[in-house]
């Protein structure tokens, strides 16, 4: 008879409240990256725009300018 192989990695078990606690941690963390994050891409798009709106007059009257020659 065959013996029956278990394979060569065991699961390791944590407690619910172990993992609980990992978990939460985590996502603490995740929130407050994510909120740094979001205060970042607002900011710089703000700038962008405001960029945008400074050059705007000018680029329309190059762009007309290069387009009707």
């Amino acid at each position: 008879m065959a013996t029956r192989d278990t394979g060569g990695q065991q699961k390791a078990t944590r407690s619910r409240e172990e993992t609980d606690e990992v978990e939460a941690s985590v996502d603490t963390e995740v929130a407050e990256r994510h909120k740094e994050m979001t205060e970042d891409v607002d900011s710089l798009l703000d700038e962008i725009d405001d960029v945008l709106e400074e050059n705007a007059e000018e680029f329309v009257r190059a762009y007309v300018q290069k387009g009707g020659e």
